[in-house]
């Protein structure tokens, strides 16, 4: 006994890992803040009357209030009890698969009746396009991707982590806040033969600035003419314009003019369901059988991921566009949603006008979607914030979501006060 406790007392004591040497992750440093979170924190700090909100991510009614659509109850009712919640299959499910191809290709498509779209459920449109940058990695090592300047910060995050060499292509331009059409064209004629290129399929993310159809049909001749692959981000389809069909235009166009196309879908804003993460990723190839190994592929590659999409959103997609009177139903929520938007758009230029404001304002109509590049400066911005409690990013976007019929005219005011010369 005497011994045990002899070796007990000698027995050195020892200390936590973290106090005898240094940490493995020391070295880390804080990332980057995102801007777009960094106007969402300013904005809930501010103590005083929020009377102007343009920086929401998310669709609001005109009371400012979330909004659930009426189909994704009525969806969700059906699933509620009835429906079992197991794994789905790695491509995911099958059915809403099938109803995303039918809006982006089209109802009676070839090119669906032909089997020749390998395509898989995604993660929303971020996971849609990671797992086509993981795949053009995996299979295209010594391809790269153009993205339009600007585009949507994440694109470059996706890109850039998936190895993929990024490059740029001209397409705001800042003077007319519209599209920079002819450093377009030369950006597109100057790359490589060969070459990827992301492109928005309707509402340009951040501008909201769309190409007309007359310049689709000319952007498609010259990657024909290039041989360049497109892929489209097509996070608002129906959402943009009211019609599903109209705002799917632009890869129509591809398609009647032969090209091969990739495209990630998301039902984010056009069904609201931003945090059920539900999204579709096609990839248009040669045959069925290329069509199969490519799928296969992309299979492989969500495994290692993240094994196979969630199920309850999938559920309540599919639902709602195999149900005729849903897909009605919802064809006209999202109308009323985009109709909304391009009220508020018109509301604002009409009181800015009325302010007599010198500058033109026109910009804001012609651009499209649920954001809006303001041409205002950093400076202004800065001034909107301190003077007035509004906010948006530095870059002058707004989110016309946050605008509404009882903020408007204050927006509008405090705008034209920040911009006005002096």
């Amino acid at each position: 006994m005497v011994a045990a406790l002899s070796s007990r007392a000698i027995r050195p004591r020892l200390l936590p890992a973290a106090r005898t040497m240094a940490s493995l992750f020391g070295h880390v440093e804080p990332a980057p803040r995102d801007p777009i979170l960094g106007v969402a924190e300013a904005f809930a700090a501010d103590p005083l009357p929020r009377q102007g909100q343009p920086r929401r991510r998310a669709y609001r009614d005109d009371d400012g209030q979330p909004v659930v659509l009426d189909c994704v109850r009525r969806a969700e009712r059906r699933v509620a009890g009835n429906l079992n919640m197991e794994y789905l299959p790695m491509g995911g499910s099958a059915k809403m698969v099938e109803e995303s191809l039918k809006l982006a290709y089209g109802e009676g498509s070839e090119l669906i009746r032909d089997k020749r779209i390998a395509a898989v459920q995604a993660l929303s449109g971020a996971g849609a396009c990671r797992l086509f940058a993981d795949f053009q990695k995996r299979f295209l090592p010594d391809s790269r991707i153009y993205m339009p300047t600007p585009t949507w910060s994440n694109h470059l995050n996706i890109w850039r982590d998936a190895q993929v060499p990024l490059r740029t292509f001209r397409y705001y331009h800042p003077k007319s806040k519209g599209l920079d059409f002819a450093g377009m064209m030369d950006d597109v004629k100057n790359a490589p033969n060969g070459s990827f290129f992301l492109l928005h399929a309707c509402a340009h993310y951040p501008t909201g600035v769309d190409p007309t159809e007359e310049q689709w049909r000319e952007i498609s001749y010259q990657f024909k003419v290039k041989n360049h692959f497109p892929f489209f981000d097509m996070a608002n389809q129906g959402f943009a314009s009211g019609d599903p069909e109209r705002d799917a235009r632009a890869i129509r166009i591809f398609l009647e003019d032969g090209h091969q196309v990739g495209c990630a879908q998301s039902y984010a804003k056009n069904m609201g369901l931003y945090g059920q993460r539900v999204g579709c990723l096609s990839i248009l190839c040669e045959d069925e059988m290329e069509a199969t190994a490519v799928k296969s592929q992309l299979q492989q590659i969500a495994r290692a991921m993240y094994s196979s999409p969630p199920v309850h959103g999938a559920l309540v997609v599919s639902i709602i566009l195999n149900d005729p009177g849903l897909k009605s139903l919802w064809l006209k929520e999202v109308k009323v949603m985009a109709d909304r938007i391009i009220g508020m758009r018109k509301a604002l230029r009409e009181n800015l006008e009325m302010l007599g404001s010198p500058l033109s304002w026109e910009h804001v109509t012609n651009q499209i979607g649920m954001f809006c590049y303001s041409g205002m400066t950093p400076e202004q911005v800065d001034r909107l914030a301190q003077e007035y409690h509004v906010y948006m990013t530095r870059t002058g976007r707004m989110s016309i979501a946050g605008v509404t019929t009882r903020n408007v005219a204050y927006l509008a005011n405090a705008i034209h006060e920040v911009t006005k010369p002096n």
